[in-house]
């Protein structure tokens, strides 16, 4: 197989539609080019391999970025959620030399139009989607446009993009490996169907369970039926289960006094875990048991991706962020018969 042809101006030219003169002296750094002009043949030169006689392609004309982060999630229980992972992005940025722009946005408002807005506003040449799954039409608009997105808490099943998220499924496994541990053998996970990152925490719950041989699980979904519901049938004993393990904290909280309080019906030794570690559930009383999830690690981790994305670096990469077992006191032992 004879070597791959080695990029030159021309193809650069050819990618941007300008003249080769125009991306030599871009490429020098000479006067009389725009900065938006620069920038897009630094970050093209990047994406091709080109290899320049001048010096290294460097500075931060071509390093800014917008970071979209839902308002449903940074105004509702999940603020502290969000909250930690842009202080992750703001602080990664800052040592990468990335202008980071965060916004926040109505999750269904980021319609393609409104997000080539957002980056024609801001100037980006990268786009952070906090929580926030991009349609198809999107994802193929930044290819054509060489606009960089990357997935926060998120994740492309396609892998079309990259990302960095919480380790989902392995941290479901553990929630469930830990009622498994004490004793539980009938365990109901309460889950909902809106994004793949939630989805994993079902599949990793269904493959601990899976793997006992005495164990068995019930999926229930919000989208049939919602809390209150749930809570009904769980009092009226219609699930003949022992434990609860709940996809996010905020719902294992909103469950905790009715089925754990000095009033409850539910029989001894009734466990619930939760998802996330948020501060609501050091609130709660007893203190909830949870999985812990290192938020700042998601925005650092998420800024890594998108700097060596921009850095010309082609290849997907999922980036999952390790989690930790928090006990809690709602996760009781069943004694041995």
């Amino acid at each position: 197989m004879p070597p791959a042809k080695r990029a030159n101006q021309a193809d650069i030219a050819e990618k941007l539609g300008v003249s080769v003169s125009t991306v030599s002296r871009a490429l020098a750094n000479e006067v009389g080019i725009s900065d938006a002009v620069r920038r897009d043949v630094q970050r093209v030169a990047r994406l091709l391999g080109y290899k320049s006689k001048h010096a290294p392609l460097s500075g931060n004309l071509d390093k800014r970025a917008v970071a979209l982060v839902p308002l449903s999630g940074a105004m509702g229980s999940l603020a502290s959620f969000y909250h930690g992972i842009v202080e992750g992005m703001r602080a990664q940025a800052a040592e990468a030399g990335i202008a980071l722009d965060v916004r926040l946005v109505n999750e269904d408002m980021v319609t393609l139009d409104f997000l080539s807005k957002q980056v024609a506003k801001s100037d980006a040449a990268g786009v952070v989607l906090a929580g926030i799954d991009p349609g198809d039409d999107i994802i193929a608009w930044a290819e054509e446009n060489d606009v960089v997105i990357v997935l926060a808490n998120g994740i492309d099943t396609r892998m079309r993009l990259s990302s960095a998220a919480p380790a989902n499924f392995f941290g479901a496994y553990m929630a469930a490996r830990h009622l498994l541990d004490a004793g539980h053998r009938k365990i109901l996970h309460y889950t909902f169907r809106n994004r793949p990152t939630i989805l994993q925490r079902q599949r990793g719950f269904e493959a601990a369970i899976a793997a006992h041989p005495e164990a068995t699980g019930i999926v229930v979904c919000s989208n049939d039926r919602s809390i209150k519901q749930l809570l009904a049938d769980l009092l009226a004993g219609r699930y003949d289960v022992t434990a609860l393990f709940c996809w996010n904290d905020s719902v294992a909280v909103s469950m905790v006094e009715a089925l754990l309080g000095p009033d409850s019906s539910m029989p001894p030794h009734f466990s619930i875990m939760g998802f996330d570690d948020l501060p609501i559930a050091g609130m709660a009383n007893p203190r909830l048991s949870t999985v812990g999830v290192d938020r700042e690690a998601i925005g650092r981790g998420v800024i890594q991706v998108l700097a060596r994305r921009l850095d010309g670096d082609l290849a997907v990469q999922q980036l999952e962020i390790g989690l930790a077992l928090i006990p809690g006191e709602t996760v009781f032992t069943i004694p041995a018969a």
